[in-house]
């Protein structure tokens, strides 16, 4: 039995050799690639050649690792190889331990530099002025629906949707007092709203309180008797406050969508595996949402969703954001977008990016 585990073990360090020698020679070829880059001014980040590689070294996986794992794995080895071409600066909103971190690190892994930014308008800010490379923010929940702050930011900015990550949500209550003394709960309100069953139950006679992010709830949480607040695992830890309850969401399949914004647009992956996000508004006439929505289905383009928003300009007028499959390079999407500026007062493409449905971690 000994001889036979020292023999495995004795595989497992040849292996890791060659695993090694292996992983350098492809982060000089990617540093080599980066130069390239460089001079032509490309981004550094390039969302469909990373799915690309994702699916490729998926269909050469024939475990025992599932998918999920081989995804993982290169993530980190996609992010120590972008690390080696220069600082990549990733903004979040924060506080450190949000959901929103932990869905950044899903998509860009941990070798970046990541900066917590107190409010989703001063992302855009960040990356608009090129202080970050790139901003993630929550855009929707499947409990709670869509985040509002996101949608009007990106009617207003130049910036492009450019990836998106989902990530599984497991809520916890966490305090530094019993569940008997605690008067208020604090958390972002989207997370409020995916726990409002359970609150109802269980701390009938706690107020709630809005902050910027579950993050931010459990700081504060850390620094008063009597407050509780809704986070994650990982800020309970970050900030050594209690767990009193976890999965009080109130449902469990609870999956937060999560979008990454940069200058530079996405190119195609083709064949079905793009999804495109435009803003329109619409003339004030009978039938002006039908002919909106007519001008994909004439052209066979599957919507995904529509959400409508204030435009705030006057009473009663509406923004539509809507998603569908395709590029904005495709053909029948290029028909759809001239449908829709030849009769709406207002269009705009927010971005095209790989459709994939994997979480971020």
């Amino acid at each position: 039995m000994n001889d036979s585990l020292e023999n495995l073990r004795n595989e497992v360090d040849t292996i890791d050799r060659s695993l090694v020698e292996l992983l350098n020679r492809r982060a000089e070829v990617a540093q080599r690639i980066g130069h390239i880059k460089s001079q032509s001014g490309a981004s550094i980040y390039d969302p469909t050649r990373e799915e690309i590689v994702y699916e490729r070294v998926g269909q050469l996986n024939n475990g025992p690792l599932d998918p999920r794992s081989i995804r993982a794995i290169y993530r980190e080895i996609i992010s120590a190889a972008k690390a080696l071409e220069g600082p990549t600066r990733i903004a979040y909103l924060g506080p450190q331990a949000s959901f929103t971190q932990q869905a950044a690190m899903g998509c860009f892994g941990s070798s970046m530099e990541y900066l917590a930014v107190s409010s989703i308008p001063e992302i855009f800010s960040l990356v608009e002025n090129r202080r970050v490379h790139h901003g993630v923010i929550p855009i929707e929940n499947s409990t709670d629906g869509i985040v509002r702050h996101s949608l009007d930011m990106l009617v207003n900015s130049d910036l492009y949707i450019v990836n998106q990550v989902y990530l599984n949500i497991e809520h916890c209550l966490m305090s530094r007092s019993p569940l008997d003394k605690i008067r208020v709960v604090c958390s972002k309100d989207q997370a409020l709203g995916q726990c409002r069953e359970w609150l109802k139950s269980n701390l009938p006679n706690a107020s709630q309180k809005e902050v910027e992010s579950t993050s931010l709830a459990v700081l504060m949480a850390s620094k008063e008797d009597g407050v509780a607040a809704i986070g994650s695992r990982v800020a309970s830890s970050l900030y050594n406050v209690p767990i009193l309850a976890q999965g009080i969401q109130d449902k469990s399949d609870n999956v937060t969508r999560f979008l990454v914004i940069g200058k530079e647009p996405t190119g195609p992956l083709g064949e079905g595996r793009d999804r495109t996000s435009i803003v329109v508004s619409l003339v004030d006439r009978v039938g002006a949402l039908e002919s909106t929505l007519n001008a994909f289905s004439e052209n066979e383009i599957n919507l995904c969703k529509i959400e409508s928003r204030p435009t705030r300009r006057k009473s009663w007028d509406y923004y539509f954001f809507i998603d569908f499959i395709g590029h904005y390079q495709d053909p029948q999407v290029q028909k759809v977008m001239q449908s829709l500026a030849a009769q709406s007062p207002f269009v705009k493409w927010l971005g095209s990016y790989p459709n994939t449905q994997l979480a971020g971690i």
